[in-house]
């Protein structure tokens, strides 16, 4: 694994995704369909975002890409929609089933191991790292 990242630049970006994407789709959502601030169609729409974005913009997300961190597979490669599928769906439904304790747990996983890789990276077999995608080619 290549520069792998820890806590604060992961909570950084994700601070940065709720507040810039997360935030404005719960209010646009609020304000034009009238749904609940915590609706459920807006937090699908965020998971779909976490979920297709990586694919498409070599393992970002805005949040990411402006901390200068992405995802990858533990190979390096580029993230796929299966390897996206449980990053997401899964680990949330581990998540879910652990009423949060997986989380605070990966929580520690990302700031003590020397991977940094939380529950979710295992599921998925994926890390996230500071490399760009043209660095991760050079041997």
């Amino acid at each position: 694994m290549k520069q792998p990242v820890g806590f604060w630049k992961r909570l950084a970006a994700g601070f940065l995704d709720i507040l810039l994407i997360s935030l404005p789709i719960a209010i646009l959502g609020q304000l034009l369909f009238g749904w609940e601030f915590d609706s459920p169609y807006s937090q699908n729409i965020y998971v779909a975002y976490q979920t297709i974005v990586p694919i498409l913009w070599s393992g970002y997300v805005v949040g990411k890409r402006i901390v200068g961190i992405r995802i990858v597979k533990k190979d390096g490669s580029n993230v796929g929609i299966l390897t996206m599928l449980l990053r997401n769906l899964v680990a949330g439904l581990v998540y879910a089933l652990t009423f949060g304790i997986g989380v605070i747990v990966s929580a520690f996983m990302v700031g003590m191991r020397e991977d940094h890789r939380a529950i979710h990276d295992f599921i998925a077999g994926t890390y996230v790292t500071e490399a760009r995608p043209h660095e991760m080619d050079e041997k």
